[in-house]
């Protein structure tokens, strides 16, 4: 199963997971065909944040990946499908993973320490009005001291008008932050919100 084949699937099972031996085969090509596609998936927002925008395909692949790097066989296929199921948007939303990418440890360690509840302010504005981001309530984003997580799991919930809106080419969306210490936005570039908006059903 390609990349577009599988765009509008919105859940994994176990009939889609490749066994070890024939993964491996195929792994190096699978893996170039994921690079490809992440390339219109993604939106760099200020100096550190990115957003990696997920689809079945995207899962699917992290699936194989941490089968492939753990080696847990069977008993290992369940736990991936219950954590990377939730991340395939259902067809009203974006479901984006987050990182924070700093190489320099100590600054990203001050950084972070400044960016408590960042969880709680990723919008994607569209054509003027405002998708809130929705975080991953089963994990911990921000640390009792008020350190941010370096990767999060964020939802943005489309009302059928926002859809309509996204969908329409042309249309200008706008993905940010709107926390006090990480302000900033990005225009998604045009192959981006097309590749996006095939998300929705």
């Amino acid at each position: 199963m390609n990349a577009s084949q599988s765009a509008k699937r919105r859940q994994l099972t176990r009939a889609d997971i490749l066994p070890l031996d024939e993964y491996v085969k195929v792994r190096r090509e699978r893996r170039r065909e994921i690079t490809e596609l992440k390339k219109q998936r993604r939106v760099e927002v200020g100096p550190v944040a990115t957003f990696y925008f997920e689809n079945f395909a995207t899962m699917w692949q992290q699936v194989q990946e941490m089968l492939y790097i753990e080696k847990g066989g069977e008993a290992q296929i369940a736990d991936e499908l219950a954590a990377y199921n939730p991340l395939i948007p259902q067809g009203s939303e974006l479901v984006a993973t987050v990182m924070f990418e700093i190489d320099d440890p100590r600054r990203r360690a001050t950084i972070l320490a400044r960016l408590g509840g960042i969880e709680n302010c990723a919008f994607i504005d569209v054509a003027g009005d405002k998708v809130r981001g929705e975080p991953d309530p089963t994990r911990e984003n921000t640390d009792p001291d008020g350190k941010a997580s370096a990767v999060q799991f964020i939802r943005f919930p489309f009302s059928p008008q926002q859809i309509a809106a996204f969908k329409k080419p042309g249309s200008q969306i706008v993905i940010g932050f709107d926390h006090p210490n990480y302000s900033h936005m990005a225009v998604m570039p045009e192959p981006v919100h097309a590749a996006l908006a095939e998300d929705f059903g």
